[in-house]
């Protein structure tokens, strides 16, 4: 059946407005913080393909509208009214869940006994288990480590809940109250669901249902084929990193080759290094996954801004992702901090299409989402929250400068209320606010990271802050646009007792400790002595660029806080040279080039899984010998840089012999 344009039009709202009812309902009844504050939660309508038909405009986490159900639904088994799935497994879930605080709720819509669709709701629980508060650390090396593992299986069954399985979750969580709480209001959002597409069905038909979902989505995956088909075929290829996989100093190389051809895009992953005995793995399951497209589906929404939101938006993209890789892990790898890599991921697909696209995409963003936890013990009892979810700046594009304070890339949560803080857990926040001069230089700026500094008040606290990255590799700028600040992490800044650390796992603290998150700013886009001067003055006023970045940046002098124009033309002639990723990249891909990289991980791959992760991390540090202890901080001499490539190649070609 094929629908008019007009019945499908209504109905397409009607079933949007329905899941943004849902997400209301879900927020407004949830226990925890992160999801009634942060709003890292969502529902939506599936097909019965198990793809999202609709999905909320503006509510919730907006990345996951590539989702999809289908697998969880058939792990399950058969399926009647009232029955509720259950399940926070990437693996068994077909990548439904991304990791294991991510609890999803699936519930089989029917009409006069027939399966109509389904409703799904998530959120972000406070905790799951496992090793630490909260469960998620960058350390961990199995998913064993980061919680309790809850396949597809029903929570209700008919109606009835499964009081055996409520039971077994609140067993394996330190949260046991708040995680019920949450469940609850998913199950009361999956009611809304039912109840409105009820209404729509009785007005419509449910013969119209159906048909609408078959024809929404085609109808987007058209307008996304359209929107992809105007940046022109061609193939681009763009290569970034992740800082270190938090049990070593080696970067974690993500490489990206996209492929445009009449409205079609292929992402090829081949390059990217083999997964990490650590939590920043991916499970994508080697399909067009959520959190390796969400760049692509931003960018058909700015190419087309009135597409609507469902599974059509990733019908253009297919994927190249090696088994056994970063983005494509084998279970039981560790997944749960996930999110830094798909920031990564976000930044090297941007990089790769803004080479098809220059006017269009961006500078890089800040490139991380790090949600501070504190973990606080009341006797038998902890308290686990997340302050605040901080992130850094949007890059710089043509035409406009970055956002300060706000991350376009795979995060759309909300910040937490000061004083909602102050009341959850024992910390007082002193300072929460945007960073001066952590913007990329730019004709258009990047915008600014941010600053939260908070004291601990109370006793036996402890401190967590997964995803933590651009401490060392910083947002890239583009086309003569300078790198954001890097990310920094300082407990007691500017006393005796300073301490800067990089990734963290669980840091106590103790009262009177104060913390200070500094996240990295975006990249810029275009040469600073370009800047128009009157929006460099405008900077500093407002106080996100200081007098000396004023003059050192961007070649703008004052005297006071008049413009000095002679002396602003003469600085304005000065050479300028510009390291658009920043001296680290500048200098690790002195020793570490492309090519060579390339050939290195290629040799990996023909190894098997187990001997991949020793092996890299022999090499690596047999070439990092040579070179300083701080590098790429520390740049190297040049003298050190042709013994370390000699040194490189000596090992490569040795991994290439041993691995035929």
């Amino acid at each position: 059946m094929r629908l008019d344009p007009v019945t499908l039009e209504i109905v397409g709202n009607r079933l949007t407005a329905m899941t943004e009812e849902m997400c209301l309902t879900l927020q407004r009844t949830s226990r925890s913080l992160y999801v009634k504050e942060t709003a890292d939660f969502c529902c939506a309508f599936a097909g019965l393909d198990g793809g999202f038909v609709a999905y909320p405009n503006g509510m919730g986490v907006s990345g996951f509208v590539g989702l999809n159900v289908l697998t969880a639904v058939e792990a399950a088994g058969p399926l009647e009214p009232g029955d509720v799935i259950i399940t926070n497994d990437p693996y068994r879930s077909g990548g439904l869940a991304t990791h294991l605080t991510d609890i999803q709720l699936i519930e089989p819509y029917f009409h006069e006994g027939e399966l109509i669709g389904y409703g799904w709701a998530f959120i972000h629980c406070s905790d799951i288990g496992g090793r630490v508060p909260s469960s998620l650390s960058p350390v961990n090396d199995e998913i064993f480590q980061e919680g309790l593992q809850i396949p597809p299986v029903k929570l209700v069954r008919a109606g009835a809940p499964v009081r055996d399985v409520e039971a077994l979750i609140s067993a394996n969580s330190r949260t046991p109250e708040a995680n019920q709480g949450d469940i609850r209001a998913m199950r009361a959002a999956l009611r809304t669901g039912r109840e409105r597409l009820s209404g729509v069905i009785a007005q419509h038909g449910a013969d119209t249902v159906l048909a609408a979902q078959d024809d929404l989505v085609a109808y987007t995956a058209g307008r996304a084929r359209a929107a992809l088909a105007s940046l022109g075929d061609g193939t681009h290829r763009f290569v970034d990193y992740l800082d270190d996989d938090a049990v070593s100093r080696i970067p974690v190389r993500l490489s990206v080759t996209a492929t445009l051809s009449g409205g079609d895009l292929h992402l090829d992953f081949t390059g990217t290094d083999p997964q990490v005995a650590a939590a920043f793995n991916i499970a994508t399951l080697g399909r067009p996954h959520a959190w390796i497209t969400t760049r692509v589906l931003a960018l058909i929404c700015t190419l087309d801004p009135g597409i609507a939101l469902n599974a059509g938006l990733i019908a253009p993209i297919s994927v190249t992702t090696p088994e056994g890789s970063l983005v494509n892990p084998v279970s039981p790898a560790a997944v749960g901090v996930r999110h830094a890599s798909a920031n990564r991921v976000n930044d090297a697909v941007g990089g790769a299409l803004g080479l098809a696209a220059p006017h269009v995409l961006p500078a890089a963003s800040s490139g991380l989402v790090v949600p501070v936890v504190v973990a606080e013990r009341h006797g038998a009892r902890q308290n686990v929250q997340v302050l605040e979810p901080m992130v850094g700046g949007t890059g710089a594009r043509e035409g406009a400068d970055g956002v300060d304070g706000r991350d376009s890339g795979i995060s759309n949560l909300s910040n937490n209320p000061v004083e909602t803080v102050e009341t959850e857990i024992a910390v007082e926040i002193l300072r929460y606010a945007l960073r001066p001069d952590s913007g990329g230089a730019g004709r258009w700026r990047g915008g600014c990271g941010l600053e939260l500094t908070f004291v601990v008040r109370g006793e036996g606290s402890k401190l967590l802050a997964r995803g933590l990255e651009r401490m060392c590799f910083r947002p890239w700028g583009v086309r003569g646009g300078g790198p954001g600040a890097p990310t920094e992490l300082i407990v007691n800044a500017g006393t005796p007792r300073e301490v800067r650390h990089d990734k963290i796992d669980v840091l106590p603290l103790e009262p009177g400790d104060v913390v200070t998150l500094l996240t990295s700013g975006a990249g810029g886009y275009g040469d600073p002595f370009t800047r128009d001067v009157e929006a460099v003055l405008a900077d500093v006023e407002r106080g996100v660029v200081t007098p000396e970045a004023a003059r050192s940046t961007y070649g703008v002098v004052l005297t006071g806080t008049a413009l000095d124009e002679e002396a602003t033309r003469v600085a304005r002639a000065e050479p300028r040279p510009v390291a658009a990723a920043g001296p680290e990249r500048q200098a690790w891909e002195s020793v570490f080039d492309t090519d060579g990289v390339d050939r290195l991980v290629a040799a990996l791959f023909r190894l098997p899984l187990p001997a991949r992760t020793p092996r890299r991390a022999a090499l690596y540090a047999t070439v990092l010998a040579g070179l300083p202890a701080g590098f790429p901080r520390t740049a190297p001499t040049a003298e050190q840089v042709e013994s370390a490539r000699r040194t490189l190649a000596e090992e490569i070609t040795e991994l290439e012999r041993t691995s035929a």
